[in-house]
């Protein structure tokens, strides 16, 4: 079985389950005489669609919300086992569970996206701080990091290749500015709506008191690749690492291939 068959199959699974919970917490107290009162019941629910929502599935959250509300209004408002509702609280009180559900189920969410943010900003200075270590190790080849450098660029902006060229001078084409942006002509890119430019390569100085050492082509023609602002300061912090190692004469104009 792949894996997206085994993932999807959790997901059917884990909204069945958001979806049958409440109604039979609902079903059982009706069964029993129904000891509790309804506050009691509510916070259960919510609980229920807490959890649910933790599991990071939108699906499994909206089910919950939705099988709550239901399940409340059928076994625990009159008239019972009924969709029918008489009195305007336990209106109030199902509305108000659908719309804590979708609140709560959109700030898991939400809040699951921003640690997946920090988590992939924490690996991009990680992969600075391997580099500045590669650089300041004695003895390393510039080669190797200058390799090492590329790789990483070419995986924190989501390239199909990177190069880097020893040169004095900076041909013409879109350049990658210190502050993350792109420039073409004078003109700023809007990279975050339309990404990197397919069309040609990217420019990405290295400069060393002002003066040009270097600079990365960095290319991503066979699919569109919109890396954040602060990707592309994470690149410009690795294109740095190497202004302490190269020499302005070293391998003029001659490539680094990634391999």
């Amino acid at each position: 079985m792949r894996i997206d068959d085994i993932l999807t199959n959790r997901r059917s699974v884990v909204a069945a389950v958001a979806l049958a919970l409440p109604f039979a917490l609902c079903a059982s107290l009706a069964a029993a005489g129904r000891p509790v009162p309804d506050a009691s019941v509510v916070v259960g629910l919510a609980l229920v669609i807490v959890a649910a929502s933790a599991t990071g599935l939108r699906s499994a959250g909206l089910c919950a919300a939705v099988s709550s509300a239901a399940s409340f209004d059928y076994f625990m408002t009159q008239p019972y086992d009924s969709l029918a509702i008489h009195s305007a609280e336990d209106v109030q009180v199902a509305v108000l569970l659908l719309l804590v559900g979708f609140a709560v189920n959109e700030l898991a969410l939400w809040g699951q996206r921003q640690r997946a943010e920090l988590g992939r900003e924490r690996g991009y200075l990680d992969g600075v701080m391997a580099t500045a270590e590669s650089v300041a190790t004695p003895g390393g080849e510039p080669e190797r990091v200058t390799a090492a450098v590329a790789a990483r660029l070419r995986d924190v902006l989501r390239l199909d290749s990177c190069e880097y060229h020893a040169s004095t001078h900076l041909p013409g084409g879109p350049v990658l500015g210190r502050d993350g942006s792109v420039t073409r002509s004078g003109l700023t890119l809007d990279v975050d709506r339309s990404g990197l430019p397919i069309d040609e390569v990217i420019l990405l100085p290295v400069q060393v008191g002002g003066r040009q050492r270097g600079y990365f082509t960095l290319t991503a023609a066979s699919r569109v690749s919109r890396p954040s602002v602060q990707q592309r300061r994470v690149a410009v912090l690795l294109a740095d690492q190497l202004s302490a190692l190269l020499d302005p004469g070293l391998h003029e104009d001659r490539p680094h291939r990634v391999p």
